[in-house]
């Protein structure tokens, strides 16, 4: 099992651990708190610098071992007075964490005392710590036991704002885990009924958590959610969680979730290569699950509720076949042409529930929804379409600051034509040309005329390789830029 870490705050003065670590800028000696430390070792920097070629470079790293076996480690922070953003402060705390962890030590101090070490970015630096510090590895055996948990004490100026602060982004932090954890679970493990218990363990913190299973469903007149669902023996649920930190009188701010714990393709199987990704195809519910977590832990003062359908999608003498027609909640007929263009279906119910019952002042919904956007987009950015100019923007610049990318794709009627049929008034897929678009256009008809936008999260949901700040199969993205959007633009 992984280590757990702790972060402290302290002071700057006595600082003392197994292993300090201070920082200097490019081609300057260590200044203010770190050039006591550094004095304390008696070398001289101009010679050690020189020796060793250390210029404080960002990246470069000089390592000390002095008396009684303690160590210090100094790392270049770049160029002096350089304008470091918030998430370059996340990224800086996941490199050390990475240099941390090379050391082994468990006892360590970390000077923070330069221009730009506002609580803010402090706090950002301790999240970094703990995103990288993250290991989903509870299914193996026989792990090493070499290392302790590890101890950081962060010390600097002002002690009591920065912890405030590390409190109140840690809150993010732990929705982002969250989501991480859930997408990393093997499917056997996390079925539909297993997530709804997990999300249910929100109402520890306030979150008000409804669980609606098929028979409900079904009085509902989802069958457009239900048909994914039939081929599988475990059951449907629709999880409705509400947080109410607003004005009572104030329509909440509404995310949907995509929660496919497992998708085969059904009777349109997909090729055997790579399947076992298709546990992560709940990337979508899970990323509102830990927005729903991260509101309820700051005790955000909006009204917010998540909505997520969990399905199962498998090929059986029950499934949904290819020619079927099913009927969603709002009246509207489908042609099933293809049982592997489900994630649709299942959002085309759960949009239209989560609109029609709480007339929200906008709908997000994230969906692991079309290798098309893999295409087009790679890993780096997540596919934005929307119906409203003001709320791409909010999400655009939200993504900036999250360092969660969003690229806007177009919407419009000549595509919405595609998705006609034949035979009911709309069909699920039309093939590969624009198949991203022509999925945001069928899941459109069903958010009536509330300011909606989807997030085609199949490149960024899992699988995207390792950054500064994380080494999981799954990022957990979608949590720290939802949570952002709301910081930023809904919060009173």
């Amino acid at each position: 099992m992984s280590k757990s870490i702790s972060i402290r705050v302290a002071a700057l003065t006595g600082a003392a651990a197994a292993l300090t670590v201070i920082y200097t800028a490019e081609n300057e000696a260590p200044a203010g708190a770190a050039a006591a430390i550094w004095a304390a070792t008696g070398l001289d920097w101009e010679v050690s610098a020189s020796v060793t070629s250390f210029k404080g470079k960002q990246g470069q790293t000089l390592d000390i071992l002095g008396a009684g076996g303690k160590r210090l480690l100094v790392l270049g922070s770049g160029k002096a007075g350089a304008d470091v953003p918030l998430n370059g402060w996340t990224d800086r705390g996941g490199s050390l964490l990475a240099k941390l962890a090379a050391t082994r030590a468990t006892n360590i101090a970390v000077i923070i005392d330069e221009p730009g070490a506002s609580p803010a970015a402090i706090a950002e630096l301790a999240a970094g710590l703990r995103l990288r510090h993250y290991k989903f590895d509870k299914y193996k055996t026989g792990q090493s036991e070499d290392a302790g948990d590890l101890e950081i004490t962060l010390h600097v100026a002002d002690p009591a704002a920065t912890e405030t602060a590390i409190a109140n982004r840690g809150a993010t932090v732990d929705g982002t885990l969250l989501a991480r954890d859930l997408i990393n679970e093997p499917a056997n493990v996390l079925g539909p009924v297993e997530f709804a218990a997990r999300a249910s363990d929100l109402s520890a913190l306030g979150v008000t958590v409804e669980i609606l299973e098929p028979e409900a469903l079904e009085k509902l007149g989802m069958g457009s959610l239900l048909c994914v669902a039939q081929g599988s023996d475990r059951p449907a649920r629709l999880v409705v969680m509400q947080w109410r930190g607003g004005d009572p009188d104030q329509a909440p701010l509404a995310f949907v979730g995509k929660g496919v714990v497992f998708d085969t393709g059904g009777i349109s199987i997909k090729p055997a290569a790579s399947m076992e990704d298709m546990k992560g195809d709940m990337g979508g519910a899970a990323a509102v699950t830990g927005l729903m977590l991260a509101l309820a832990s700051r005790k955000a003062p909006v009204n917010a509720v998540g909505v997520i359908g969990l399905v199962e999608n498998m090929p059986s003498g029950n499934a949904v076949r290819p020619g079927d027609i099913v009927k969603a909640m709002s009246g509207t007929t489908i042609e099933v042409i293809n049982t592997d263009a489900e994630g649709r279906l299942v959002l085309a119910d759960a949009l239209w529930y989560t609109q029609d019952r709480f007339k929200p002042r906008f709908m997000i919904n994230l969906a692991t929804l079309t290798g098309a956007i893999v295409v087009a987009l790679g890993h780096e950015h997540a596919g934005l379409f929307s119906n409203n100019d003001e709320l791409s923007i909010q999400l655009l610049n939200a993504g900036l600051s999250a360092n969660e990318k969003l690229w806007r794709m177009p919407l419009s009627p000549t595509y919405d034509k595609l998705i006609e049929s034949k035979f009911a008034d709309i069909r699920n897929s039309v093939g590969r040309p624009a198949g991203s678009i022509t999925a945001a256009q069928f899941l459109q008809r069903f958010v009536n005329n509330v300011p909606w936008a989807h997030l085609d999260i199949a490149g960024t949901a899992f699988g995207g390789g390792s950054s500064d700040v994380n080494t999981s199969w799954a990022p957990g993205f979608g949590v720290a830029l939802l949570d952002r959007l709301v910081r930023d633009y809904y919060e009173s």
